[in-house]
């Protein structure tokens, strides 16, 4: 069965900075339990943390995560090299110092009791993976806490992007991979796993939202590109229900390492 609004073309390639991006990122938004859950997790964190003297948020966006756990911390200092976004952010978090650079060539000038990675390295490529997460370790100050948040790549989400565009993201063994480089200066670390799900009843936006999650970095690179219509009926046959609401699994790897204190004296 055909999808007449999902059209005969091809998916659309979603710049970053385009407002066409940020519309289907707000579509996202307003369906998740993502933020809410997460968030909440988040404020549990930090009020267990010995100090909150700084907050680095390493690829903030919109800000709101940046605004939610800036109140906590002495000084807040966001990394953000979308323009569009920083705009968003200054307003959610006038306070923050706000550094327009990439994860790789960013100098936040601070060690953070808290940096939180969430949802970056999608836009990396792997081979910088390990390199982009020994800079972030290396902004950790002594005892404090290093987050890394990316989707699990078994989830439904992720499935969708494999079966799509070839693309898988492990973190937990880029986790692994960076406490064994950096053995000597890591107190302990853990990986838990998050369930999260977005959910509509208007099927335009579930097509869209999906659209939206195979958004990775290569896909404009693949050719031919996956067609709408493809994508639609991946949508219907995996994430409809029985009471006509669509459902799309996005459960979260959350990376917790704790860096080592400084030895005395």
């Amino acid at each position: 069965m055909s999808v007449p609004f999902a059209g005969s073309g091809p998916v659309r390639v979603l710049e970053v900075e385009s407002a066409a991006y940020r519309r289907a990122f707000e579509l996202f938004l307003a369906g998740t339990d993502e933020k809410e859950d997460i968030e909440a997790r988040l404020v549990d964190l930090v009020e267990g943390l010995g100090r909150r003297r700084v907050f680095l948020d390493v690829g903030a966006g919109e800000g709101r995560t940046t605004a939610r756990l800036a109140p906590y911390f002495g000084r807040t200092v966001a990394v953000e090299p979308s323009a569009a976004m920083r705009e968003a952010l200054r307003r959610a978090c006038p306070g923050a110092t706000v550094v327009a650079e990439p994860v790789d060539r960013a100098e936040p000038g601070v060690r953070a009791d808290l940096v939180l990675l969430s949802h970056v390295l999608y836009y990396l490529p792997g081979e910088e993976w390990a390199g982009a997460l020994d800079r972030v370790f290396d902004w950790t100050a002594p005892g404090g806490t290093l987050l890394v948040l990316l989707q699990n790549p078994d989830n439904a989400c992720m499935r969708m992007v494999r079966h799509f565009t070839g693309a898988r993201f492990d973190v937990r063994t880029a986790a692994r991979r960076l406490v064994e480089r950096q053995a000597g200066r890591v107190a302990d670390w853990s990986v838990e796993t998050v369930d999260n799900a977005y959910r509509t009843a208007d099927p335009r936006a579930a097509l869209d939202t999906a659209e939206f999650m195979i958004n990775v970095p290569g896909l404009g690179d693949l050719d031919p590109l996956p067609s709408r219509a493809g994508l639609a009926a991946y949508v219907r046959e995996h994430f409809a229900r029985p009471d006509g609401t669509y459902v799309i699994g996005h459960a979260h790897d959350v990376v917790r390492i704790r860096r080592a204190p400084d030895p005395p004296g």
